[in-house]
């Protein structure tokens, strides 16, 4: 098992700050990067509102909180970042294209023994460590929204990774507090599998005229006990989001997961969720932002 030190996070949205804020706070030496300044700053400043809510609350103690803010740092050189980084974690949208050209990038500037991690919610680990060469090092970390409340991260291995890497990224995670299952890669792993055929029969139902919102999110929170209803969490991680993992499962595994043409009418309405303030639910401002 590889002793890991310094953690960079490629993407500064909503999953990128994060895993960044927790590896920050489990004491790692963190480096969130992004090509947009204005991504960065906000992820900065979201990082910053989260460690002092957490002091305030007494979830972490202001000693905690100021060494993790002292070492988290935010730049827009992906290749400064990454060249020291003993993990690195991607976390941009779930677009094969946009994947392939930061791990290409990544395998130029990064050094050899450094292992590479996506949090990808469906993709091949096994396809994206074809696009450098490191595949013993290419392993999934799917972490879940919102990072910091959510305890699971899990770890799918590719045809070829490592047991050492396996174990190196369990470690990471048990230093941030999350339980990790290990899986074989397979579409969509374990949770994105459910977690899609229930938000996407959901919107089935929603287009059939079945219910209300309410009425189907409540349903499903009080007789299947589900934390959240499936509109509830489709606002949470984006309709966009949603609908890009299930096209893909579509493409992979079938007819099951063909998408609610209603939901691919919401996204091109640009109602993606709590981060437009409006998706299934309107949010006010305040909502948008916590």
């Amino acid at each position: 098992m590889l002793l890991l030190k310094r953690i960079v996070v490629v993407g500064s949205g909503v999953m990128g700050r994060g895993i960044a804020y927790a590896a920050a706070i489990a004491g790692f030496v963190t480096t969130v990067t992004d090509n947009q300044s204005s991504a960065l700053a906000s992820a900065e400043a979201e990082i910053n509102q989260l460690v002092e809510s957490g002091i305030q609350r007494g979830k972490l103690s202001e000693q905690v909180g100021a060494y993790a803010l002292a070492n988290v740092a935010f730049t827009t050189s992906l290749n400064t970042a990454v060249m020291d980084a003993d993990l690195i974690i991607e976390a941009v949208p779930e677009k094969p294209q946009l994947k392939q050209a930061v791990f290409q990038l990544l395998e130029k500037v990064a050094k050899s023994s450094c292992i590479f991690a996506t949090n990808t919610s469906t993709m091949s680990p096994t396809e994206i460590a074809s696009y450098g060469a490191r595949p013993a090092k290419t392993i999934a970390m799917h972490f879940f929204n919102p990072v910091h409340k959510m305890r699971l991260i899990e770890i799918v291995r590719g045809l070829e990774t490592s047991d050492e890497t396996v174990e190196s990224v369990k470690e990471v995670a048990r230093r941030m507090g999350k339980e990790t299952v290990v899986i074989n890669e397979f579409p969509g792993f374990v949770t994105s599998r459910m977690s899609a055929l229930v938000g996407n029969e959901a919107f089935f139902m929603l287009q059939e005229g079945l219910g209300t919102p309410e009425d189907i999110d409540k349903a499903i929170k009080l007789g299947l006990n589900y934390p959240m209803g499936p509109f509830e969490l489709g606002d949470l991680v984006g309709l966009d989001t949603r609908l890009n993992n299930l096209r893909y499962l579509h493409e992979k595994l079938g007819e099951k997961y063909r998408p609610a043409p209603l939901l691919e009418q919401y996204v091109q309405a640009g109602r993606l969720g709590r981060k437009t303030g409006k998706g299934v639910y309107q949010y006010n401002e305040e909502e948008v932002t916590t």
